[in-house]
């Protein structure tokens, strides 16, 4: 993979120093819309995924109920089978899984393979999903969704244009995550809704930085994959993958704390 300097004109004169920084300028952008245009199509697939499988999984006739859920919601067989079952511990794990091959297979497999398995991520996740659609209103969805985009856009435009350097971020970055993980953990147990709201608090706070560190972190990668059509390719599928991951969780944070419950 080819280093790119942006200061590799000199020699040459100004305007070829400069005419050298657009073509890095324009490439590093070309980069970094390839990464949003596979983070917002995934997110276009999980959204209408998660709203047709609750369409399929819920009813409102009484007589094609077969279960309800604790907030009244009536549930079709199918949605009984997916949500109810056992099988409901298969769909929470999926997606975890898709990450760790997704993660694992970066390196060795082929950029068409490594795509189709980002946009069945983005199914399986879709899936999963479809159950904030049965605890909170359509209306306070869209509010929120559109207050996570707002935020991770001005957030990703921050990081992507300071000077200042945000690699310092990523330690505590993850041990706010482990943090994060092991309070769910507990949570499942205890069942607090005050602790919940305290994870909430503290995921939006982590998902934030989240956004911001890997933006940049993305920006820089560039150096290392321009050149190489191949490893760019794969690169902006990854990166994708994180900055989707960092929306998906500042959303479902964002929407305990401010979504209206049906």
């Amino acid at each position: 993979m080819a280093n790119f300097d942006r200061n590799a004109y000199p020699t040459y004169g100004s305007g070829m120093a400069g005419a050298g920084a657009a073509v890095y300028d324009q490439g590093l952008r070309s980069y970094m819309l390839g990464i949003y245009n596979h983070m917002v199509l995934g997110l276009a697939i999980s959204g209408l995924v998660a709203f047709g499988m609750f369409m399929l999984a819920t009813t409102t006739d009484p007589a094609m109920a077969v279960a309800r859920m604790s907030n009244g919601t009536m549930l079709t067989e199918f949605g009984r089978t997916l949500y109810v079952s056992p099988l409901k511990w298969l769909l929470m794990l999926a997606p975890l899984a898709f990450i760790f091959v997704l993660s694992w297979r970066s390196e060795r497999a082929s950029y068409t393979s490594l795509l189709g398995m980002f946009w069945a991520f983005a199914t399986v996740m879709g899936v999963s999903m479809a159950t904030i659609f049965m605890v909170f209103t359509s209306a306070s969805i869209a509010k929120v969704f559109f207050i996570t985009a707002a935020t991770f856009g001005a957030l990703s435009l921050w990081a992507y244009t300071t000077k200042r350097s945000l690699s310092g971020w990523g330690t505590f970055l993850f041990m706010g995550l482990v943090g994060l993980i092991i309070a769910s953990i507990v949570n499942i147990f205890m069942q607090s809704s005050a602790l919940q709201f305290a994870i909430s608090c503290i995921g939006v706070l982590v998902f934030a930085g989240f956004t911001a560190y890997d933006t940049q972190r993305l920006k820089e990668q560039y150096d290392y994959v321009v050149g190489d059509a191949v490893a760019m390719g794969k690169a902006s599928i990854m990166g994708a993958l994180s900055l989707y991951l960092d929306f998906i969780n500042l959303f479902q944070s964002l929407l305990s704390i401010l979504g209206d419950r049906e």
